[in-house]
């Protein structure tokens, strides 16, 4: 369900350069950045990249794009 929000004009120029280089609108990079903070916040003893790492593998089992790890 869309919200309305307001935000800085401070942050939404801070987004926009990340939103171009992830092909993201601005509204979607914040988004992303709003779902790895509260990442990190739940799990602070976890290093961000490895939160990055783990949400990137859910969306890929999600979108059927993960395969199956083959030990040995």
């Amino acid at each position: 369900m869309p919200v309305a929000m307001k935000i800085s004009d401070e942050l939404a120029n801070d987004a926009k350069p990340y939103a171009a280089a992830e092909h993201r609108s601005v509204p979607k990079q914040i988004e992303y950045w709003a779902r790895i903070g509260k990442a990190v916040t739940d799990n602070p003893d976890m290093p961000v990249a490895m939160v990055r790492e783990i949400l990137l593998a859910r969306q890929e089992r999600l979108s059927d794009q993960a395969t199956e790890y083959k030990f040995g």
